[in-house]
């Protein structure tokens, strides 16, 4: 698995790989939610909103990481108004919130340059997927459709679906079932060691780092600076069909099924960077 072959799919990581953004819990900051938290009858002040969140988030983060369980912010919304507010929270009052954290954490997101361009350059080389970590079917794919590339995906695939996230062997499962490949027949590319790349290497897949400072313990061939030297890559490589795909003359690329981007699901919240891969 070594030597690099002509793929048939290009699987991508999302957060960090096509989009800049902030992990920060804090930092991007949150007076709309705080805003909403109050008019729900919380007594909590900004500083101790953002504590108590902070501290809900944490104890998620530690209940799920031995066995990379995957939870939703609606999950961890539900808990923390639960503690917050002096009543059991409504329905509605959980989506009201998870809504304005969600676009207030997204402010901070920003695609990198020229990826747009980029993604529609490739699908005419391969067929994409997005294969991601995230607490939210929402966010993914407006930011795909708001790109303008959503349509040019085969597939999202997302940890809050599949109920493991990256680099649980599960999500890579789920992603090579819904687009009918064997694991050697795609690339992953991601900007994370452990979920980009070893986490698919396990499962069989060949994979590439984004790693402009060079610093992870990675064969230099499978190492990039970016996704942006994906065209010269692919370009080097021996022409003619990718093992193990039958040719689909006029085919077009199909939408992922029972969900994520036939129904518009994709997500992130911004939890941790650890978990947004």
């Amino acid at each position: 698995m070594d030597a690099l072959r002509r793929p048939s799919h290009l699987l991508f990581d999302f957060f960090g790989t096509l989009v800049d953004y902030s992990p920060s819990r804090t930092e991007q900051g949150y007076p709309r939610s705080h805003a909403l938290l109050r008019e729900f009858g919380a007594a909590l002040d900004y500083a101790g909103f953002l504590s108590a969140w902070s501290a809900t988030t944490a104890r998620f983060d530690r209940e799920t990481a031995a066995d990379e369980r995957e939870f939703s912010v609606d999950e961890v919304a539900a808990a923390f108004l639960a503690e917050a507010l002096p009543a059991a929270p409504t329905g509605s009052q959980v989506a009201g919130f998870v809504a304005a954290y969600l676009a207030e954490w997204g402010s901070a997101i920003r695609p990198f340059e020229g990826v747009a361009e980029l993604l529609r350059e490739l699908s005419g080389r391969c067929r994409l997927a997005v294969v991601s970590n995230t607490h939210s079917p929402t966010m993914v794919p407006d930011l795909l459709a708001r790109l303008g590339v959503l349509e040019l995906m085969d597939a999202v695939v997302l940890s809050v679906d599949t109920g493991h996230r990256k680099p649980h062997p599960s999500i890579y499962r789920t992603a090579l079932e819904r687009l009918g490949l064997s694991p050697a027949d795609a690339w992953f590319i991601g900007d994370s060691a452990g979920p980009d790349y070893h986490g698919p290497r396990r499962a069989g897949i060949p994979a590439l780092l984004v790693d402009p400072a060079g610093t992870a313990d990675v064969p230099p061939a499978h190492r990039i600076r970016s996704v942006h030297a994906l065209p010269a890559l692919l370009a080097a490589l021996p022409a003619g069909r990718p093992p193990g795909r039958s040719p689909r003359p006029g085919a077009r690329p199909r939408r992922a099924a029972g969900g994520d981007a036939a129904a518009g699901r994709a997500g992130g919240t911004g939890l941790t960077r650890g978990q947004l891969r």
